[in-house]
Parts: structure tokens; sequence; C-alpha cells
């Protein structure tokens, strides 16, 4: 197959060197993210990176793997210092390239250490063409618990460093500012809440911006953790108590659980709520609803009550369904176990795929708050089957949590400690076609130094079609809103 040729020579810096006498390392290259052998989507941004090694330049040469092809497409960097930035538009045009053509890309590192360059053991990037939502939402904020402070809701351009502040502290008085979550990746359709005194829920609808008070006399406290529907009429959502615990081991920081927490449902559309004694019973603990993708079931996590918080670490929560009719907003009469605690360790955050093949979850060994767990993995149950895959190639050793799906289906994003075990960043994982997660590459950064200065946390990554279509100033207007009252 004859393919167009092309050469793209990257120089950063007067008289960058070019690499002669090279020695062989025989192992990879300690670069930051950890991008080697990853399955990239055709329209990320640029995989930039750094070299945790002492050196004064490097050279990276990026090249399609065909062995017998003369006319193969290669970008060739060079630059003075550790760091290697591609250009976007050649970055792209590469991309596009060995998509279309299903060829991996070859990668080799070669830097100058103590005056000898040393190449390092080639590796590869798998460029498929299922594209990844364009748009990620996430909230910075402090990773550790002894102060909150300067919250942001930021959404970025993942094919483009493009990124914008959709909530932030500054127009805020300071306020904490709970995660944003896109109905089934939809930029047209989210929601995300303000806490305090004068608060609310904040609806997003085409742009139009609703303040709500999703609260009654009879539940223990408003809306907390919650998810659309497929037609955006309504939420399912939890109300809870939390309360934060320290650990008398200095091995853990802290725990966060819930004394109370029921689920309900939200008519959007009505401002009224929907109740049913299954989803509040006073001797179960139940939370973290979301709606399967048809709108039949609304899955959830319950634990039966202990006592807190001496009896912590028997707090296991299961994976379970209840029955839901869109047409007429009413609940099932049954709850089905689905994933039993006894088998992989407590569930939480239940997400399921757009297509409906598969449920995304986090587990720990106790409790409902993974992101303070070490242990914490994600874990994948195809609902044809019933079988679950553990996620080997996707978790670390550190907390793995807080995920969400791309619109086809093939990605998903979350949040991982694995760097230091404190701060929590974005990483993809490809979903192919036969359900096999691939190993995950972090969010890319225009400059790869930025997660080494960055003091705060990525939380709660959501991946979403498009752009927002509202931002920080129209927050602030929509904040002076009475709230709308639900009955």
């Amino acid at each position: 197959m004859k393919h167009m040729f092309f050469l793209l020579i990257l120089m950063v810096g007067a008289c960058t060197p070019k690499p002669d006498h090279v020695k062989k390392a025989g192992k990879l290259p300690p670069i930051y993210p950890d991008y080697t052998d990853v399955t990239i989507p055709q329209n990320i941004a640029p995989l930039n990176f750094l070299l945790r090694e002492e050196c004064d330049a490097i050279e990276v040469m990026v090249r399609g793997e065909e062995e017998m092809a003369i006319d193969q497409p290669a970008i060739t960097l060079r630059a003075r210092g550790n760091e290697a930035v591609f250009d976007v538009d050649d970055w792209k045009e590469l991309l596009s390239y060995a998509a279309k053509q299903q060829v991996p890309l070859n990668v080799t590192v070669t830097a100058r250490i103590g005056g000898q360059w040393v190449e390092y053991a080639p590796f590869k990037w798998d460029v498929v063409a299922d594209k990844v939502d364009p748009w990620l939402t996430y909230r910075l904020i402090e990773p550790d618990y002894e102060v909150w402070n300067h919250v942001e809701i930021r959404q970025r351009c993942v094919e483009t460093f493009e990124e914008a502040a959709l909530a932030d502290y500054g127009h805020q008085e300071n306020r904490c500012m709970n995660c944003h979550t896109f109905a089934w990746q939809n930029p047209e359709l989210s929601m995300f809440y303000v806490r305090g005194a004068g608060g609310g829920a904040i609806l997003n609808q085409a742009g139009k911006l609703r303040k709500l008070n999703i609260n009654a006399d009879s539940l223990i406290s408003g809306s907390v953790y919650f998810g659309f529907s497929p037609s955006g009429r309504y939420i399912a959502f939890s109300s809870n108590i939390i309360i934060p615990a320290f650990h008398s081991m200095p091995s853990k920081r802290m725990e966060v659980f819930d004394s109370k927490s029921d689920v309900y449902v939200a008519d959007l559309q009505d401002c009224r709520i929907l109740s049913s004694p299954l989803l509040s019973d006073s001797t179960v603990l139940e939370t973290f609803p979301c709606f399967s993708p048809d709108g039949r079931y609304i899955y959830y996590c319950a634990a039966d009550s202990v006592a807190l918080p001496g009896g912590i670490e028997r707090l296991q929560y299961d994976l379970v369904r209840i029955g839901f009719d869109e047409t007429t907003g009413s609940l099932g009469q049954k709850v089905d176990t689905v994933v039993s605690a006894s088998v992989y360790g407590s569930v939480c955050h239940p997400r399921v795929s757009p297509d409906g093949r598969f449920l995304l979850y986090s587990v720990a060994d106790f409790g409902t708050f993974p992101i303070w767990h070490t242990e914490a993995d994600l874990q994948m149950l195809n609902l044809s089957t019933g079988e679950t895959d553990t996620l080997a190639l996707v978790n670390s050793d550190k907390s793995d949590t807080y995920h969400s799906w791309s619109s086809n289906s093939r990605w998903f994003v979350f949040a991982s400690k694995r760097d230091d075990g404190l701060f929590g960043k974005p990483y993809f994982s490809y979903v192919d076609a036969d359900g096999h997660a691939h190993k995950p590459f972090c969010l890319p950064q225009r400059y790869p130094k930025l997660y080494d200065n960055t003091l705060k946390s990525f939380n709660a990554p959501e991946l979403g079609r498009g752009r927002v279509p509202f931002d920080a100033l129209n927050v602030a207007e929509a904040m002076k809103l009475e709230a709308e009252q639900f009955h």
C-alpha cells in the first residue's frame, strides 16, 4: 500500500544538538507522565512529557510501525532540557494518519546525559479511530483534609489545551462547589451544587440556569449524589448525613461515612420528589444512584447499618437496582442485588456505559468514600454475561475512582492518585470492541511540568460531547435567583 510521505522536524531552541555516538540504554525511558505502550484516541492533544533524568538535550522520534515502507510518516523533535512538547498541528496530522492506516506508532527517546547520548528502548502508541468526547469537566481542590480553599470547577478541551472556569471561588464567596455532572455526556443538560447559606443546585438547560432546592421536610438532607434519567426529566439522588472521622493509625488519614442516607427521584419539570419505602429503609444506608441508559432501572449502593464510627470496617455496600418507569414516573416493587460486597468489597459510584453493555464501579475494603482508600480499584461488570473484569491493566496500588464514560462507550476517565498517593489526576482508558480495557494515560498538558507545580487535585472528571454553554459569571448571576422549591 502506498502512503503519503511526510517528515516533520521540530527544533526547539537555538543550535539544538543532534545525537551522535549513541549508547543503548536497554530500558524504557523514565518519562512523566507514563505514556509508554498506551492506547490513545486520534483526537487527543499531544502527549507532552518530561524525561525524569538529568539531561541537557533530548530527541524524540515518532514514526509509523511499517518496517518495509520507505514512505512511512515520522516526527522528530529535538529540544534542549528534558521537556518534550509537540506541535499541535503536526501531532494531529500524524495521529489522523495512524488511525486511518491502523498503524501503531513507535516512539524512541534519546537524551544527552553528562555529554553522552543515550538511546532508550522504544515504546508504542496505539492510535484508535474511536474518539473520546472532546470536553472534560473537573473540580480543582486541595487534596488533604485540613482545609479546602479556592475551589474551582473547570472545563478543558482534551483535543487542545483550551480551558475555562465554569464556577470559581472568586464569584462564590469562596463557597464549596460540588462536582459538575452531565446528563449522558450532553453539554446542554448538566448540574452541580453550590453549598452553604443561599446555595442550591445549579441546573443547566441549554445555557439557561435554574437554581433548585432539591429538598423536602421528609428528607434528612438535600440532594447530594445524583444521576440523570435518559430523558433528562428526572434525577435519582441520595439524601445523606455525611460525617468525617480521623483514624488513630498514622498510615490512614481520615474516613468519611454516612450516618444516614436514602435514595429518591426528583422530577425536574414539576419540581416534585418521588419516594419509595424500599429506598428509604431506616436500617439500610442507600446512596450513589444512577439510571440505566434505557431508563428501566436505577442502580445504587446499599449497606446494612452498623454502629459508627467503631464498626466502620464492617460497613459493606452492595450494588443493587430497582425498576423505574419514565413514562409514569413510578418506582419498582423489588430490589435486586447485582454485586455483593462479600465478593470484592464495598461498592461505590456505579456508572453504566451509554450502550448498556457495562457497569463500571469502584471497590474498597469498606465504607463509602474510596478516594481516601489506597486499595480502592475500578471494576467493570458485563451486564449481558454477568462476568466481572477486575481491570488489572487499569488499576494501580493507589486510589482509582470517580469515573465517567465517553458517549461512544469506548473510553472512560477516572481520578487516580497513582503518582504520589495524594494528588488525583484524570486518566483515560480505552475499552475495545471485545470489552477489554487498556492501559490508561494521563490527561496531557501543554507544559508537562504543570503537574509538578499544581498543588490541587483534579477531582471527579466528567466527559462531555461539547463545550458547556455557561461560565462562572453566569453562575454568579444564577446564584442571585430565588431557589425553586420541591415538594
